[in-house]
């Protein structure tokens, strides 16, 4: 099955979860991070739940902290 992936297609096995596309990916930190699935942002507890499907588009968003610097 193929996905867009953070703008690549990617083929992936068939019948995934979000949960499980983030351990086949190697996501490090995985709390860390926020998953849009076609233009809509997840909440966590669905990764299990939700099936990627054959085209879908998929976007790991990375949250930073930082900043407050001394001026």
């Amino acid at each position: 099955m193929k996905l867009i992936i953070n703008g690549e297609e990617v083929s992936i096995k068939d019948g995934l979860n979000v949960n499980q596309l983030l351990v086949e990916h190697n996501v490090k930190m995985p709390e860390m991070v926020s998953v849009e699935l076609n233009g809509q942002i997840l909440r966590r507890h669905v990764y299990e739940t939700t099936q990627l499907n054959e085209g879908d588009k998929v976007e790991f968003l990375y949250f930073m902290g930082g900043g407050g610097g001394a001026e």
